[in-house]
């Protein structure tokens, strides 16, 4: 499992709804990814091809590109405008 970091911070903001979160990110079989300078050129890139300004969705699909996944998210629109072969599952 692949969590982008960008992405842990924007939903922990409300750690009491968080606790199922809170519990993923401590397994071991759970890879919280940096917002490293690699990343952040390919989200910056992706965000000026799309026209768009959401961070954590396009590191979300920089993360997916890369690991070759699907993404589980409550938001599958906003990652589709940005990758629309992104295998999504809406929750």
């Amino acid at each position: 499992m692949t969590v982008p970091a960008t992405a842990l911070a924007q939903a922990i903001r409300r750690p009491d709804s968080q606790a199922r979160l809170a519990r993923l990110v401590r397994q071991p079989t759970t890879d919280v990814v940096p917002l490293d300078r690699v990343d952040a050129t390919s989200v910056g890139m992706l965000l000026a091809a799309c026209k768009t300004i959401d961070i954590v969705d396009a590191h979300v699909v920089v993360c997916a590109r890369r690991g070759n996944g699907r993404v589980v998210t409550s938001d599958p629109e906003d990652l589709r405008r940005l990758d629309p072969s992104l295998q999504v599952v809406a929750c």
